[in-house]
């Protein structure tokens, strides 16, 4: 996000600025989900980012219709973030060594885009709310509680299942 080039007068340029950075993240997520799946060495954690994706398609169409409402166009902005997220995640789909290992990277690094998420989307929800756009705030919500589910299952995985493996890898 490049605010040198902003001009920023209202907390509704504030939110359509937001909306712009977390509609980039969204499809950029949209194209490393695939490869983290492919990566994924349990089926459990495959089939969360397959699913997971499917989610992230819904995602993007909200923040359309959010846009569309607002008489904006979506995207044109580059969210860095994300991409420098999504380099963290191509370093471990590119390790080597244990699978396990590998897949537990994988979910930290889930993780934090997860994390980031869950900051953005609360965020708008609550400018939507002091905006008093209602229809923007429950389809902020919506998206906000999908990434808090995403969050806690890939905990669940990690601590069930992938943690436990890694940590049983070569000593």
């Amino acid at each position: 996000m490049k605010l040198l080039s902003l001009k920023i007068n209202s907390l509704n340029d504030v939110f359509v600025q937001e909306l712009r950075d977390i509609y980039d993240a969204e499809g950029q997520l949209v194209h490393a989900l695939p490869k983290m799946a492919e990566a994924a060495s349990t089926s459990e954690l495959r089939m969360g980012f397959e699913q997971h994706l499917s989610q992230t398609q819904g995602h993007v169409s909200r923040l359309d219709r959010i846009f569309a409402s607002l008489g904006q166009e979506s995207g044109g902005e580059t969210c860095e973030a994300m991409e420098g997220l999504i380099s963290e995640g191509k370093d471990y789909i590119n390790a080597e060594g244990d699978p396990m290992a590998r897949d537990a990277g994988l979910i930290a690094v889930a993780q934090k885009v997860e994390h980031y998420e869950i900051a953005a989307y609360g965020t708008l929800r609550s400018i939507a709310k002091r905006l008093g756009n209602a229809s923007a705030e429950a389809l902020l919500q919506q998206t906000l509680e999908e990434e808090s589910q995403t969050d806690k299952k890939l905990t669940s995985i990690a601590e069930r299942q992938v943690n436990v493996g890694a940590d049983k890898g070569p000593r």
